[in-house]
């Protein structure tokens, strides 16, 4: 990975299997975590990487009482009950 000036981004190299690293900083500054999807989107001066995952709305549904970290392990254990869901439904 090579680090261009900040108006240039980052660059990281495609695998043999089509895999793209996304870099630490933009990871770190955008909230992306293990399990987020993103969306590749076409774009007039190319391609566009939006997160898909919304976290927004994480914990609206659990009592305002319920500590931070509690919230947290709920909302990842749902998203790993609804990626497995989804992982059974696609395969052949």
């Amino acid at each position: 990975m090579s680090t261009e000036n900040d108006t240039e981004g980052e660059t990281t190299r495609i695998t043999r299997k089509g895999q793209v690293t996304i870099p630490k900083k933009l990871r770190e500054e955008f909230g992306l975590k293990e399990g987020d999807e993103i969306r590749w989107e076409k774009a007039e001066d190319g391609i566009r990487v939006r997160k898909a995952t919304q976290s927004t709305g994480r914990g609206m549904l659990v009592d305002e009482d319920v500590p931070t970290e509690k919230r947290e392990a709920m909302a990842e254990e749902m998203e790993a009950e609804i990626r497995e869901k989804r992982q059974t439904e696609w395969q052949p």
